[in-house]
C-alpha cells in the first residue's frame, strides 16, 4: 500500500463545506464534499462528551500536535481511515455546534475568540498521510492504526471487515439513535447505540452466536427484513410474557432465552405476580435471574442465588442440635436419628454437614435461625425439595 505525506491541508481545508448532524453524531463531509469523514466501515463519533472533543480544540489553541491522521484516496476523493473523531470534533466547533470555555470559565464559541485564536484555529497545518491500496490493504490498516486510542470493539471491527450495503443497512437500522424504536430497545438491551451495541445484539440473536460468518453471508445483501424481523420477535415475545418492564430486565440473554421458552403456554397475570412476589423476597439476591427462573418452571433456584445462612446462625444451630442429641444419645443429624444403624448415634462434626430449610425456601421457608436445621451431608443432598 503507498503512502504520501501531506501537511499543506489546514483545518480550514478539512472544514469547508463540512456537514454535521448533531442527532445523529455524524461528521458525513468536510473538503466542499471531497472528504468522507465518516465511511461506512467507521463508527460513530463517540467524542460528543464535553472533555474529549473540547480537549481536541484546546490541544489545537495551545499549539499541541494532534497527531498523524490517514486518508484513503477514492479517485479525485478521499475518506478517513484514522482521525475522524479529531476531524469532526474540528468541524463541529468551526460551524458553531461545540463550544469550549475560556481560561475565565466562560463558554466560547469560535467567534467568540479573538481573531489571533481564532486564525490559530483554523490555520493549523494537519499531518496527513494519504493511503492508496487494495479494499483489503485498507481494511487491514485501519484495523492496525486503531489499536490506539479509544480501540474498536469486536462489532465495529467486524463493520470494518464485512463493510457494503448489509452494513449500512444495518447500522441505519440499528446505529441510529433517532430510530423512535430504541427507546424501547433499552427496556431490554445494555449499551450505546453509537458503540453499535444494539446492532451486534441483533446479529448475535439471528445468527444463534455466529455473527462473523452471518455478516459475511449477507455482506451484499441490501436487504435486513430477515435480522429486524428476528429482533423484533424476541423483544415482542419478551414483553408479551413480561408485562411489567423492569430495570432488571436490561442485559439478560434474551435471544437464548427466546430459544429455549417461546414455544411454553404462559399465564401473564400469574407471570406478573410472581415476578413481583420474588422482587420483593429478601432472600432473592439475584434479581436479574427471578425471569428465566419463572421460564423455566421455578425449577433451577441457582438462578436466584438465595441467600444463605450466615456462618454465626449455623454455629448456634449445630451446638444446641448436637446437645440435644447426646442428651437423647442420638445422632445430631435428624434423619439418621430415625433409621437403624450406626449412624443412628452418630455425632457429625459441623463440617460434616449442611444447613438446610426445616421448610423448604420454595414453599415459604425463611432464611432465618428458626427455620434452620443441620443435616449430615448424605440426607441434606438427597433430600430435594422437600
Amino acid at each position: 500500500m503507498e503512502t504520501i505525506l501531506r501537511t499543506d491541508i489546514t483545518v480550514r481545508d478539512i472544514c469547508e463545506g463540512f456537514i454535521y448532524n448533531e442527532l445523529e453524531g455524524k461528521g458525513l463531509y468536510g473538503m466542499n464534499g471531497k472528504l468522507t469523514i465518516q465511511p461506512e466501515y467507521q463508527r460513530n463519533y463517540i467524542y460528543a462528551d464535553g472533555k474529549r472533543d473540547v480537549a481536541v480544540i484546546d490541544s489545537v489553541l495551545k499549539g499541541y500536535p494532534l497527531g498523524i491522521i490517514y486518508f484513503n484516496q477514492v479517485g479525485d476523493h478521499y475518506e478517513v481511515l484514522d482521525g475522524q473523531q479529531r476531524i469532526t470534533s474540528l468541524g463541529r466547533f468551526v460551524t458553531h455546534k461545540l463550544a469550549i470555555k475560556d481560561k475565565n470559565g466562560m463558554q466560547q464559541y469560535i467567534d467568540g475568540l479573538n481573531q489571533e485564536d481564532r486564525d490559530r484555529v483554523l490555520n493549523t497545518s494537519l499531518l496527513i498521510y494519504i493511503c492508496n491500496g487494495t479494499e483489503s490493504e485498507i481494511k487491514d490498516w485501519f484495523q492496525t492504526i486503531n489499536i490506539v486510542g479509544v480501540e474498536l470493539n469486536n462489532q465495529e471491527k467486524l463493520n470494518a471487515i464485512y463493510s457494503g450495503p448489509f452494513v449500512s443497512a444495518l447500522k441505519e437500522e440499528f446505529s441510529n439513535s433517532l430510530n423512535a424504536n430504541v427507546q424501547k430497545w433499552r427496556h431490554y438491551i445494555t449499551g450505546n447505540v453509537n458503540r453499535q451495541d444494539i446492532l451486534e445484539r441483533a446479529l448475535q440473536w439471528v445468527s444463534k452466536g455466529n455473527v462473523e460468518a452471518y455478516m459475511s453471508l449477507h455482506r451484499q445483501d441490501t436487504d435486513i427484513t430477515p435480522v429486524k424481523a428476528y429482533f423484533n420477535t424476541v423483544l415482542d415475545w419478551a414483553s408479551g410474557v413480561f408485562k411489567d418492564v423492569l430495570p432488571q430486565m436490561r442485559g439478560l440473554e434474551w435471544g437464548r432465552l427466546y430459544e429455549q421458552y417461546h414455544n411454553k403456554p404462559y399465564n401473564v397475570d400469574a407471570v406478573s405476580q410472581r415476578v413481583h412476589e420474588l422482587m420483593a423476597d429478601d432472600y432473592v439476591t439475584n434479581h436479574k435471574g427471578v425471569f428465566e427462573y419463572i421460564l423455566g418452571g421455578e425449577q433451577d433456584k441457582s438462578l436466584l442465588n438465595i441467600r444463605v445462612f450466615d456462618r454465626a446462625t449455623i454455629s448456634r444451630v449445630y451446638a444446641k442440635q448436637t446437645q440435644a442429641a447426646r442428651d437423647k444419645g442420638v445422632s445430631n443429624c435428624p434423619d439418621c436419628a430415625l433409621q437403624d444403624g450406626s449412624n443412628s448415634t452418630r455425632i457429625y462434626k459441623i463440617n460434616e454437614m449442611d444447613a438446610d430449610h426445616a421448610t423448604a425456601w420454595s414453599k415459604g421457608g425463611k432464611t432465618d435461625e428458626a427455620n434452620c436445621r443441620m443435616l449430615c451431608r448424605y440426607h441434606n443432598r438427597s433430600k430435594g425439595n422437600k
